[in-house]
This record gives C-alpha cells, structure tokens and sequence, in this order.
C-alpha cells in the first residue's frame, strides 16, 4: 500500500478514557477534509464498541478506511493482568473485521518516573507479549511512545532501552512527531534512526520550546520527514492530529485546515514518489 493520509481521533478527545459516542461525526468530517483513513482510541468507538460489523458498514458508505485501534495499557507488572489480556484479545477479534488495520498501544502514563529500569522493563515485556500473541492471529501491533513529563518512554536514552527491548519480528514503532519534539530529541533524526521499525506514523505539529503548533507553524520539517518515508519505501498510513487550544475549541476546523497543508506540502512528495 502507498502512503496514505488518514487523521488521529486525538484531534476531537485527547483524553483516552473518555467514552464518546459520534464517531460517526468524525468518518464524515474525515472524508470531507479529503483523508482516507482513521485511526481512532477505542474508547472513541460508542455504538460501534460492541459491533464492528457496524463500523465497517459505517466506514465503507463514506469509502473511509480503519487504519488501526489505538489502545492504551497500564502494564504495572511484568505480566500483563488477566483483564489487560482480555481486553487486548477483544480488540485482536475486531481488527479482524478490518483487514489490514492494525493495534496501536500506547502505554499509560505514570504518577511519576520512579523506578524507571523496573518499569521501563515491565512494559517491555508485556508489550512483547501482547504482540507476539497477536502476530500469531494476524495482527500487527505497533508501540506509542508519548511525552508527558511523567512518560516511562519520552527522552533519548528512553527510546534506546525502548528498542533494545521490543521484539522487531513481533511488533513495529508508532513515531509521534510532536512527542519527539517535545522529548527534547531531533524528530528527523529520530524517524532516520528507526525506520525499519516504522509501521505507523502520528504527525502533529510542535515548536521546540516545547509547544503544541497548527500544522505548518512550528519547528517540526514534516516535506523532510515524508521524503525519508518514501525514499525508504515506506508503505503505510500517516495520521494526521493537533493538540493546540484553537483544535481542542473547533477539532472539525483544525482537522480541515491540516487537510489544506497536507494536500499543498506533503501529497505531492509522495505522489512524486509514484511517477
């Protein structure tokens, strides 16, 4: 699969544990701001929750496609608890409904960052074994680093236990480009660094100070960031998202103002690719 361009439910709900139920709203602003994909945090699902069936017969009348699941795991042992596992099969089971998309898990952030190594390892190994567990079925998993100040994954020495530890051949990397901004690290020089573990991609806009920006108004080069994945033969899905005041008060503006950026500065590297 080419590049595709798809959008990031963050944009509408930041918060992962807030249930909502308008995804419908969503698929219908996503494909008239011209994106062909979603990846949506499982709590966004509402009426669909407990009937994918629906969410594909919801997606296919607007020719939207379900790029990947995002879930969110606490992992606070060095197995994963019984209800983690359950959770995590449940969602393995509805992505089977959608071939092709994939399991997005973003560990849960801390109270604080002590006990790092320990912590650090504990989710490690349970990301490794969720993963393993849906490679064996058929699903790809791939692992979300974020970057509060409370993340067990936001600086550089973090992200290199991080990837001494996955198992590449059972699960793949999530670059967020705003949380590499905002972990003080080289965004580029992060997305060079780990291309081969690249699956999925999240790009949102931040300056370095750090702040959250409208895509196009802050220090992140994303025309660099999409010719390295096209140079690499990258094939997959970049999500588009923002974080800023002006998206949290009107996300269905923001999501339609990224869409102009995207059609002017970053469609056309990837199309370029193609001729």
């Amino acid at each position: 699969m080419p590049i595709q361009f798809g959008c990031h439910g963050s944009t509408w709900e930041l918060d992962y544990d807030k249930e909502t139920d308008y995804l419908d709203h969503i698929i219908r602003v996503v494909k008239e701001t011209g994106f062909q994909g979603i990846d949506v945090q499982v709590s966004l699902l509402g009426r669909f929750k407990n009937a994918p069936e629906l969410l594909k017969a919801e997606l296919d009348k607007h020719g939207v496609q379900l790029a990947a699941l995002t879930l969110p795991f606490t992992w606070s042992h060095n197995e994963e608890t019984e209800g983690e596992r359950k959770l995590a099969d449940y969602y393995m089971d509805y992505l089977k409904h959608f071939p092709g998309a994939l399991m997005n898990i973003a560990p849960r952030v801390g109270p604080d960052r002590e006990h790092l190594a320990e912590r650090q390892r504990d989710i490690i190994q349970c990301a490794n074994a969720l993963a393993k567990r849906a490679h064996d079925q058929g699903i790809i998993c791939c692992f979300h680093p974020s970057s509060p100040p409370t993340s067990y994954f936001r600086t550089e020495e973090d992200y290199k236990v991080l990837f001494e530890g996955l198992n590449a051949r059972y699960i793949g990397y999530t670059p967020d480009a705003g949380h590499i901004a905002f972990g003080g690290m080289d965004v580029v020089e992060i997305f060079k660094r780990y291309l081969p573990m690249i699956k999925h991609v999240h790009i949102k806009d931040a300056s370095f100070t750090p702040e959250w920006k409208t895509m196009g108004e802050g220090d992140i080069d994303f025309p660099q960031i999409v010719q390295i994945l096209t140079e690499h033969g990258y094939e997959g899905w970049i999500m588009v998202e923002e974080e800023t005041k002006e998206s949290t008060a009107d996300p269905d503006s923001a999501v339609g103002n990224i869409g102009t950026y995207v059609k002017k500065h970053l469609e056309p590297i990837v199309k370029g690719a193609r001729t």
